[in-house]
C-alpha cells in the first residue's frame, strides 16, 4: 500500500481536525441508524487522537463499545475523472464507515491504514451528485475478545447480588492502556484512473555493488509505457530502466493488474546506514500518473551469533517504547516524535521495538530518514497466562484468531516493505509458547511472514523460560523479556546476575542462535531518591540495569539491550500501577530519570 502524496497528478485532502462525536451508550446507534444524518447531540472530537483523554467523563473514557464520529468531506469537480480514494492511518480496533447512509467498508485491527475506493456509485447511491459536499460517518469499537489482536474478553457478571444487572467490562492481557478511536491522519485523494498501485524494492549488496529488484504494480489498464528512474537525495539521476522505457506488453498480469519487473546495478552505492539514514528516489512514470518511494540501500543478515547490517556486526541499543502522551493518547503526534528521536540520539539509542503494534507510517518514515532501527511487531499481545490456564487449546485462540493474525502481516509487511530502518519482523510478544498446541499456531505465522518476506529475519518476544519454549527453532533472532530483581525476587540485586547469566546460556546451547533482551527494567518514580537505595527509586533503577550490563557484556551471543521503557506510559488502573507504568529512562512528559544519563554514559562509550 502505498502512502498518499500530492503531485502534479495526484491530489489530497487532509481531513484532519475537528469531528462530531458521540458515544452509543445504549448499542442503539445502528438500529437508529445514526450514519443517515447529522449526529445530534454531539460533542467535539479532535481527529487523530484517543477519545479517551480529551474528556472529563469517565463513562466516555472507560466506555466499551461503539462510538461514533462524523464529519462533511467535499469531493472537488477537478476530480471527476479521477480515482478517489478513502484513507484511514488506524482506527482502534473495529471501523465501519458510511458515505451519506451507505456503508462503504469495515476493517478490524487497531494499528494498520485501511481504504476504500469511494465510486460514482457511492457518492450517487443517494441521488447525490457525485462531486459536492457528502456526510463521512465512522462508527468505532473499542471491544477486544479472541478473534483479534490485541486478545480480550468481555467479562460479563451475573451475581446481582454483588454487581448492578447486566454489568459488564472489557477484560485486556496487555500492560498498555485500550485508548481508542481514530489514531492517525484520515486522508482522502485522487489518483489518475490508470495508476500505480505498488511498489516493491529490495536490495542486495556484493562488494562495493548493489543489486535493486522492483516490481511496480500497475491497476486500471496496462500504461503503453513506464519509465522507472532512480535518483539519488540530490534528485541526480543515477540510473535509468533499460532503454529509458519499458514496453509492458508481456509482463505478468492477473486480476486486471500489472506486474512489471526489473533490476537495477549500482556501482559504489552510498548504503542507508544506522544512524545515517541515506534515501534514494524510486521514481516511476507513466502516461497517466507519477509516484516516488523513497528507499535505502542496504542488507540484513543472521550469521551465527551476528546480526550483520551492511556485513557489519551490529549490537542493538535502545527501547521497547509506546505511542503513548498526555491529551493525544495513542493518537499521532508528530511534534513528540521528533522529540523522541532528538532524544534517542542524546542518549546514544540506535534502534526500538515497536512494541506492540507498528506505529504510524510518519513514524517510520522519520526513523528511514534518521537512521533509527526498528524490529516491526505486530499487535500479537496477551496470548499467555501465568496462571496456568491454557490459550492455545482452542479454549481462546481459534481459527478466527489465527485468520487476522495473518492479515495483521499482510498489512504491516504491505506498509512498511520498503522502509530500510525495518530489519526484523516481530510476530508476537510473550505469547504462551510453552504450550504444545502453540506450535502449528506459529508455524502457520512464521511460514507466512516468510512467506511475504525473504529478505530479513523473523523474530517473536519471549516470557516463557528457555527449557519449556517449543517454537524459537523457527526463528532468526531469540528474543527475551526479563523482570529478575523486579517480578521475581523483588529488590534482590545480587541475585539478577546467576539468574540471567544461566538463563541465557540456557537460551544459547538449546537454539544456537543469537539473543536480544528486549525487556528488563524496574518501575520508578521520577524524583524518589534514597541513599542506600530502595525499589521505586531513580537509584535502585541505575543499580538493576547496571547488573543486566554485567552479563550481556559477558555473553558474545548477546546482540542487543532494548530498555522498557523508553518514557513511563498509561496503562488499565491496578494495584502494581500507581498512575501508570513508571519502568520509563524518561517520563511521559519525556524529562530524563538518572538512568537516562546512565545509559548515555554507556551507550555512547561502545
Amino acid at each position: 500500500m502505498l502512502y498518499p502524496v500530492d503531485n502534479e497528478l495526484r491530489d489530497v485532502r487532509n481531513l484532519n481536525g475537528t469531528w462530531d462525536f458521540r458515544v452509543d451508550f445504549d448499542n442503539l446507534g445502528f438500529d437508529e441508524r445514526w450514519y443517515d444524518t447529522r449526529l445530534s447531540d454531539a460533542m467535539p472530537m479532535a481527529v487523530p487522537a484517543s477519545y479517551n483523554d480529551l474528556v472529563t467523563d469517565e463513562k466516555i473514557r472507560d466506555h466499551v463499545g461503539w462510538v461514533w464520529y462524523q464529519r462533511s468531506i467535499i469531493v472537488p469537480y477537478s476530480w471527476e475523472d479521477k480515482r478517489i480514494v478513502l484513507r484511514f492511518g488506524s482506527v482502534t480496533h473495529h471501523a465501519k464507515v458510511y458515505i451519506d447512509g451507505v456503508m462503504i467498508g469495515s476493517h478490524k485491527g487497531g494499528f494498520l491504514p485501511f481504504e476504500f475506493e469511494l465510486t460514482r456509485e457511492m457518492l450517487t447511491a443517494n441521488g447525490k451528485e457525485m462531486c459536492g459536499e457528502h456526510l463521512l460517518t465512522v462508527a468505532v469499537s473499542n471491544i477486544l475478545d479472541w478473534t483479534c489482536l490485541p486478545c480480550g474478553e468481555i467479562v460479563s457478571e451475573s451475581d446481582t447480588t454483588r454487581y448492578p444487572h447486566g454489568y459488564r467490562y472489557q477484560e485486556t492481557f496487555f500492560d498498555f492502556y485500550n485508548y481508542s478511536g481514530i489514531h492517525r491522519p484520515v486522508k482522502l485523494y485522487a489518483t489518475p484512473k490508470s495508476y500505480i498501485k505498488d511498489i516493491i524494492i529490495k536490495t542486495e549488496l556484493n562488494g562495493n555493488k548493489a543489486r535493486i529488484n522492483y516490481e511496480v504494480v500497475l491497476s486500471g489498464g496496462a500504461p503503453k509505457k513506464l519509465e522507472v528512474v532512480v535518483k539519488d537525495k540530490d534528485n541526480h539521476i543515477v540510473i535509468v530502466s533499460n532503454s529509458e522505457k519499458i514496453v509492458v506488453g508481456g509482463n505478468e498480469m492477473y486480476n486486471e493488474e500489472v506486474v512489471v519487473k526489473g533490476i537495477f546495478n549500482v556501482d559504489n552505492p552510498i548504503l542507508w546506514e544506522p544512524g545515517r539514514g541515506y534515501l534514494y528516489k524510486f521514481c516511476v512514470k507513466t502516461e497517466e500518473d507519477r509516484y516516488i518511494e523513497e528507499f535505502g540501500i542496504r542488507s540484513v543478515q543472521v550469521v551465527g551469533d551476528m546480526f550483520l547490517i551492511n556485513g557489519k556486526p551490529f549490537y542493538f541499543k535502545g527501547f521497547g517504547k509506546h505511542e503513548d502522551s498526555d491529551v493525544n493518547g495513542k493518537g499521532l503526534n508528530e511534534a513528540l516524535n521528533i522529540k523522541d528521536f532528538n532524544l534517542l540520539k542524546w542518549i546514544g539509542a540506535n534502534s526500538i521495538r515497536t512494541s506492540h503494534y507498528p506505529y504510524a507510517e510518519e513514524l517510520m518514515q522519520l526513523a528511514d530518514r534518521e537512521g533509527l532501527v526498528v524490529i516491526d511487531e505486530v499487535p500479537a499481545v496477551g496470548m499467555a497466562f501465568w496462571d496456568g490456564q491454557k490459550v492455545f487449546d482452542g479454549s481462546r485462540v481459534n481459527k478466527e484468531t489465527l485468520s487476522h493474525h495473518i492479515q495483521c502481516l499482510e498489512e504491516v509487511y504491505g506498509r512498511d516493505k520498503n522502509h530500510p530502518c525495518v530489519v526484523m519482523w516481530s510476530v508476537a510478544n510473550e505469547a504462551a509458547t510453552y504450550e504444545p498446541q502453540s506450535v502449528p499456531y506459529f508455524t502457520k505465522v512464521i511460514d507466512k511472514m516468510r512467506e511475504l518476506d525473504n529478505t530479513r529475519p523473523v523474530t517473536m518476544v519471549h516470557t516463557s523460560p528457555a527449557d519449556t519454549d517449543k517454537v524459537s527453532q523457527m526463528l532468526d533472532v531469540v528474543c527475551v523479556n526479563r523482570y529478575y530483581g523486579w517480578y521475581t525476587d523483588h529488590s534482590h540485586l545480587d541475585v539478577i546476575g546467576l539468574q540471567l547469566e544461566k538463563e541465557m546460556i540456557t537460551w544459547h546451547d538449546k537454539y544456537k542462535k543469537p539473543i536480544i533482551m528486549t525487556e528488563y527494567g524496574a518501575e520508578t518514580i521520577g524524583g524518589l531518591h534514597k541513599v542506600p537505595s530502595v525499589t521505586f527509586s531513580e537509584e535502585f533503577q541505575c543499580e538493576f540495569l547496571e547488573e543486566y550490563h554485567k552479563v550481556f557484556d559477558r555473553l558474545d551471543f548477546v546482540i542487543g539491550e532494548h530498555v522498557w521503557a523508553f518514557a513511563d506510559f498509561a496503562t488499565k488502573q491496578g494495584l502494581n500501577r500507581i498512575d501508570g507504568n513508571k519502568k520509563g529512562i524518561f517520563t511521559r512528559n519525556r524529562q530524563p530519570k538518572m538512568a537516562a544519563f546512565k545509559l548515555k554514559e554507556r551507550w555512547n562509550a561502545m
